[in-house]
């Protein structure tokens, strides 16, 4: 059987009267390809809805994984807080904090301002607290015996890091492990990303409209005059969007410190949440919630390529057209190319993908991509 190396991911979302993912400027992020106007949604935006989905198919409910923390306050919360609710000296307590906040966030880490919101696992928290927890012990109410010991323990922080990182399977979490993370304090603590998430855009051209509301106060009274309290706008886009994600099978396992069977249970579970997970803003006045109508998992050993290119000519907005455009466009590549990937797809439409068996539920696409990364093979 071949071997399998990376799993793509394709889709197509359909949304209505909803507005995604924001800008700077609180409009619809957008891009301009094939010198047509798109609306875009972010991947940092589609990755932060995936790991911290409340779904049944939880990448954080995985047997064996260890939660991930991203903030710039974790040592605050997590190391320093214990120390304040148990009582220990405050010069003794501001001593650790100080180094152990430029330990994690580097030379500027005791200044709140200059932290970037840092990933950290379970498992390094835990040793963190758990040597500020030592320091503390032993050096009671004596601040200049603690900053000769905190001084002691930063110098030696980074090696002491690195054999944690080496003994532990996860040491920065499930999060880390497919999304990878970039530490400037420390080089060595830097993580590939597994998983590989383009920005989602509109096959077709936008479809923006500036929503035009009012508020009205429910005490007013007829004497006091028409009108309404406030007057707003905002925009709302509608959409079919297509996402594609690459799960990358190495490097994947060996975030996770070997375990296939755990790698196999992350992609089966990203495939649900990719489908089924939806980014958005405004949830109250757009309940901006949608599945995939339409899904693409491919298996094999070349590097990954985007479908994008099917829709730099936009196609309408029209779920057929579109499925039909990547159909014929997947069909070139293979005869260019002469690939070889295993595929297989669920749709809502009658439309084929070469060269791709359909599965009749998403359950059952899934379980076959978790089955095709656990065995390495197809």
């Amino acid at each position: 059987m071949p071997d399998t190396r990376f799993l793509q991911i394709h889709t197509l979302h359909g949304y209505a009267a909803v507005l995604l993912n924001r800008d700077d400027s609180g409009l619809a992020k957008r891009i301009l390809y094939g010198n047509a106007m798109r609306t875009r949604v972010s991947s940092q935006c589609l990755k932060r809805h995936w790991r911290v989905a409340e779904s049944p198919h939880a990448l954080q409910a995985i047997d064996g994984a260890v939660a991930s923390v991203r903030s710039r306050e974790t040592v605050s919360r997590r190391v320093i807080q214990p120390l304040l609710e148990a009582g220990y000296d405050a010069e003794v307590i501001n001593a650790i904090s100080n180094a152990f906040q430029k330990v994690v966030y580097g030379d500027k880490g005791d200044d709140r301002g200059s932290r970037q919101p840092l990933l950290l696992g379970e498992p390094e928290i835990q040793y963190l607290a758990a040597e500020a927890l030592r320091i503390a012990q032993e050096n009671g109410t004596d601040a200049k015996t603690a900053e000769k010991a905190v001084a002691s323990w930063q110098k030696n922080s980074k090696a002491n890091m690195k054999t944690l990182r080496e003994s532990c399977a996860i040491p920065g979490g499930i999060v880390a492990a497919l999304f990878g993370r970039m530490v400037t304090s420390d080089v060595e603590a830097n993580i590939d990303a597994a998983v590989h998430v383009a920005h989602a855009f509109t096959v077709h051209r936008e479809e923006s409209e500036s929503d035009y509301f009012t508020v009205v106060d429910d005490l007013q009274r007829a004497d006091d005059g028409s009108g309404a309290d406030h007057i707003g706008e905002t925009e709302l886009t509608s959409g079919l969007f297509y996402g594609y994600v690459v799960l990358d099978r190495n490097e994947l396992v060996n975030n996770l410190g070997g375990d296939v069977r755990m790698a196999g249970q992350v992609a089966q579970r990203l495939v649900h949440l990719i489908a089924t997970v939806s980014p958005g803003a405004k949830l109250g006045p757009t309940a901006p919630y949608g599945y995939a109508s339409w899904m693409l998992v491919e298996a094999g050993d070349r590097q990954p390529r985007s479908l994008a290119e099917a829709y730099r000519e936009p196609c309408r907005p029209s779920r057929p057209d579109a499925e039909e455009k990547l159909s014929q466009f997947l069909k070139g590549i293979d005869a260019l190319y002469e690939t070889g990937e295993t595929r297989r797809f669920i749709g809502l439409d009658e439309v084929e993908v070469p060269g791709a068996e359909r599965a009749a539920t998403l359950g059952e696409l899934a379980s076959w991509a978790g089955a095709v990364v656990s065995e390495g093979s197809v």
